[in-house]
């Protein structure tokens, strides 16, 4: 490439961050480097095409992450669209699809009604929205003050274990709200280790949340929570005429 090894140095120490967790990630990359968002668009749209050509029913969700104003989702969308809409009318083939964004940081929560206007989807990243929420490091906090925080009543459980429904979960009833009053048939999710716990699944049974996502091993975990909420909360509902 021709590159020398001094030029590249120089470009990694120009991107290191202090702060990478609140830093250059998410759809900040894209916007600043829009060809890696087009490069992935691309990607995902050529495979799509691929296999709805081999007669294989595909309906790609692309999430735009670590969203905060709706500048930021109106503008990835727009180039996510394009993209994609490029590779259909080159290949002739078409695929359905939804472009929606990942609810992990608090104003994109207290934005979704905005946010909504342009996105198909929300999935709530809780790992993310938990930290920004807290406003604590997990990796740092589990490993420093977390389990003496449980152990000595400041916190009742682990908030990366156990969503926070005081706090963390509050943004995600009002972004759920907030959302459903622009775009009323949107479809909403969580993805994060919250989507393993079944008090998590609880809420978000309650809250109207129609999928987790969760680590393989807690798959089966997941299924049973969410079973038994959905159960209970039927139990609870009120019978019409009763």
């Amino acid at each position: 490439m021709k590159v020398s090894k001094a030029t590249v140095q120089s470009r990694l120490a120009g991107l290191k961050e202090a702060n990478p967790m609140m830093g250059l990630r998410g759809c900040r990359l894209g916007i600043v480097h829009p060809g890696i968002t087009e490069m992935q668009a691309k990607a995902i749209a050529e495979a799509a095409v691929k296999v709805a050509g081999e007669g294989i029913s595909v309906h790609p969700h692309i999430m735009i992450p670590l969203v905060g104003s709706f500048e930021e989702l109106e503008q990835q969308v727009k180039l996510v669209k394009s993209v994609v809409q490029d590779v259909i009318g080159k290949r002739g083939k078409s695929f359905d699809y939804k472009v929606g964004t990942m609810i992990e940081v608090p104003r994109g929560a207290l934005q979704a009604g905005k946010l909504a206007e342009v996105a198909e989807f929300f999935s709530f990243g809780t790992n993310d929205l938990t930290q920004m929420t807290f406003g604590i490091s997990r990796d740092d906090a589990q490993a420093k003050f977390l389990s003496y925080y449980v152990k000595h009543g400041v916190l009742e459980k682990d908030p990366f274990e156990t969503l926070d429904q005081e706090g963390v979960g509050e943004l995600v009833r009002l972004a759920v709200e907030r959302g459903r009053a622009t775009r009323p048939k949107i479809e909403l999710g969580i993805c994060g280790e919250h989507g393993g716990d079944p008090q998590s699944i609880e809420f978000f049974e309650k809250v109207g949340l129609k999928y987790v996502s969760c680590s393989p091993m807690r798959v089966m975990i997941a299924r049973l929570a969410a079973a038994q909420a959905a159960l209970k909360l039927k139990k609870s509902s009120p019978v019409p005429g009763a």
